[in-house]
């Protein structure tokens, strides 16, 4: 039997090799190396994971590894955000007068590969995302916490 840390390292090479959509995908290429699991376990362990299910060109849902850490600001880049607003895959940030530059430089020094950019203003700025998935996911994490 597999300890859950090993368990759980096995789980984040799958993900990130495969493009695998079901939580019954991940089971059968865990059997594969021998180990065994509840569909209660899985899906406990790809919840602590932290994996997102994001969805490909074609449509097709799959599991990612976006790590928890990279969707979520640092509490030095919480600190100045006022409000925010999602339009597609961009998000706008308020923050207090003269404050936007300095946040723009604190998110571009994260070099978060969820994130292509920022532009900003006296007191707005302007955060570009990978895709429409993860600036909403930044969205409902920024407003459970403003």
């Amino acid at each position: 039997m597999v300890n859950k840390k090993s368990r759980h390292e096995l789980i984040k090479t799958i993900i990130s090799e495969r493009h695998v959509g079901t939580q019954e995908e991940i089971k059968v290429i865990l059997e594969e190396y021998g180990i065994s699991v509840t569909q209660a376990t899985l899906s406990r362990d790809l919840r602590e994971l932290g994996l997102l299910k994001l969805r490909d060109e074609n449509g097709k849902l799959y599991y990612s590894l976006s790590e928890a850490a990279s969707l979520h600001f640092s509490q030095a880049a919480r600190s100045y955000i006022r409000r925010v607003a999602r339009a597609g895959f961009m998000l706008v940030f308020h923050t207090e007068l003269g404050e936007a530059d300095v946040l723009a430089n604190i998110i571009d020094k994260d070099a978060n590969d969820n994130i292509l950019g920022t532009v900003a203003g006296a007191d707005t700025l302007l955060v570009v995302c990978k895709d429409e998935v993860i600036a909403s996911e930044y969205e409902k994490d920024l407003l459970t916490s403003l």
